[in-house]
């Protein structure tokens, strides 16, 4: 009697990141159901949270958003703040649903190409993420406030305990908001490109893209700032084979951005990454490839595997690298935006 084969198969020993769905369980329809899971899971999620955070909301005394109050649900900038991070982050078990349903295989391979989150390296990428962005945001507050003098620190600040509730919240949900990005943009969309085509790059652009009209178009500024930082993130993750680096420069990024705006009274008024103004690309355009770079560096020191290595649990291969991209860099060593705006 043949013995069952497994329910879920990994790729074979030596794929690059974005080839993580090749695992010889899928076909046609397999693909196109695992899309209409990840889809269909996250808007479903989505409209069940706003419509429980809306319940919440009220019984706690916060109100619905005014009519001039733009985007927001809620009254309250914080709360709204905080119900968006919550329905963002469900992305994360869309994705890892949707990965181990149809397309049969681990969902840790949507995190690296180790079958799972490599702690020790997040660790080590979180804490040169918070360093540039710390730098990045402090050049362009200084530049706002060169430009329009002590305007930029007019805002309703906020009390003591607000403030200290506000960081305890979004440094508790931005990670998972960050990562769930990271997980469809970076991790799921490349590689369900990367199960049909062979270069990373058709799946790399086109997740690009749409990582930049998911954030609204508020100017070409802000677009392009995004669209730039995304292509050079999805560089990282093939040349790291896995989302650590950009999950926590993402955080970085929106933690420093969230705990700015609401440090200065401006959390009702912040926009996103596609609200950027041309100062913020600008810096984006030297910080984008010296974080990427850094970290590059870093991972080939300490041998971090940029393809399924053929014992998970053993030492990684020695493999090439992953392919550059035309017009950056594709030897040596997306994420944080450094907007100071939320990516």
């Amino acid at each position: 009697m043949q013995p069952e084969p497994p329910r879920r198969v990994a790729a074979p020993a030596g794929t690059q990141y974005h080839e993580q769905a090749r695992n010889g369980r899928q076909r046609a329809w397999h693909r196109l159901g695992e899309f209409a899971v990840v889809a269909g899971l996250f808007l479903v999620a989505m409209v069940l949270l706003v419509g429980i955070g809306m319940a919440v909301g009220q019984a706690l005394g916060f109100g619905p958003a005014p009519e001039d109050g733009g985007d927001r649900l809620l009254a309250d900038p914080l709360a709204d703040q905080a119900l968006a991070l919550t329905g963002l982050a469900l992305g994360i078990p869309a994705v890892l649903l949707g990965v181990l349903w149809c397309g049969r295989r681990p969902p840790g391979t949507v995190v690296s190409v180790a079958g799972r989150m490599r702690w020790r390296w997040l660790g080590l990428c979180a804490a040169v993420a918070f360093a540039v962005m710390a730098v990045q945001m402090g050049v362009l507050v200084l530049w706002e406030w060169l430009a329009a003098g002590d305007e930029v620190f007019e805002g309703d600040v906020p009390g003591m305990t607000r403030l200290l509730v506000g960081l305890v919240l979004f440094a508790a949900l931005v990670p998972f908001q960050a990562a769930a990005e990271e997980f469809i943009f970076r991790g799921w969309l490349v590689q369900f490109f990367g199960g049909f085509l062979r270069s990373p790059w058709p799946g790399v652009c086109v997740a690009s893209v749409l990582f930049a009209l998911a954030h609204g178009f508020g100017g070409w500024s802000g677009f392009f700032l995004l669209l730039y930082s995304a292509l050079w993130w999805g560089w990282l993750v093939l040349r790291t084979g896995g989302l650590e680096a950009v999950i926590a420069m993402h955080t970085a990024n929106n933690v420093l951005s969230f705990g700015l705006a609401l440090a200065l009274g401006q959390l009702a008024d912040a926009g996103t990454a596609a609200d950027a103004p041309w100062q913020a690309l600008v810096v984006e355009l030297v910080s984008a490839p010296v974080f990427c770079l850094v970290i590059d560096r870093m991972a080939r020191a300490r041998g971090i595997a940029s393809r399924r290595p053929a014992d998970p649990a053993g030492a990684p291969p020695e493999a090439p690298a992953a392919p550059g991209l035309p017009g950056l860099p594709g030897a040596g060593s997306g994420t944080g935006t450094g907007t100071g705006l939320p990516a």
